[in-house]
């Protein structure tokens, strides 16, 4: 097991350093900065319970709380049992371009949450929910770029999300 997690670790490094090494334009820096923020706390648990007083969508906006909280509360107790530092943490690593809500990079708690809420609106709203998956999609692409998850931490954190997706919409549907 540990040559794979060695091997998997070296992918993760290369990747970054590839990442680091490119200097795209500024609006990119910055579209990434604010995409990154759709996956934050704020708009994936206040816009569900914005909607969540109103009749029609009482269960979605249900269905997406509980997919939000099952999956962070797998990604939090794995962030403290697997304790992987972040990517600008690492020796001679390039510096965040966000802001680092804690030290431990596995898995990605933005990336999960993009995830647990996107995929409820794709199975409960069909093609209307593909530009919201297209969003989680780029606030795991932003945690790379922005160099605050390697990307095996990003792909853990939406399978997670997706995980507690399933979760809330077969428990509320």
């Amino acid at each position: 097991m540990r040559p794979i997690v060695e091997r998997l670790g070296a992918l993760d490094q290369a990747w970054l350093a590839r990442v680091a090494a490119r200097r795209p334009s500024a609006w990119v820096d910055r579209m990434f900065r604010v995409v990154t923020h759709a996956g934050g706390v704020r708009c994936t648990t206040l816009g569900p319970l914005c909607i969540l007083p109103f009749g029609r969508t009482r269960a979605f906006a249900l269905s997406l709380l509980i997919a939000n909280v099952a999956s962070h509360l797998v990604v939090q107790l794995l962030k403290r049992t697997v304790v992987r530092r972040r990517p600008h943490l690492a020796p001679d690593a390039a510096l965040a371009l966000a802001a680092i809500p804690d030290a431990f990079s596995f898995p990605s708690g933005h990336a999960c949450a993009a995830m647990a809420v996107a995929l409820p609106c794709v199975l409960r709203g069909g093609a209307m929910g593909l530009p919201v998956l297209a969003v989680a999609l780029l606030v795991g692409t932003s945690r790379v770029y922005l160099r605050v998850h390697y990307p095996s931490d990003v792909l853990a954190g939406q399978v997670i999300g997706a995980a507690g997706a399933l979760l809330g919409t077969w428990a509320v549907y």
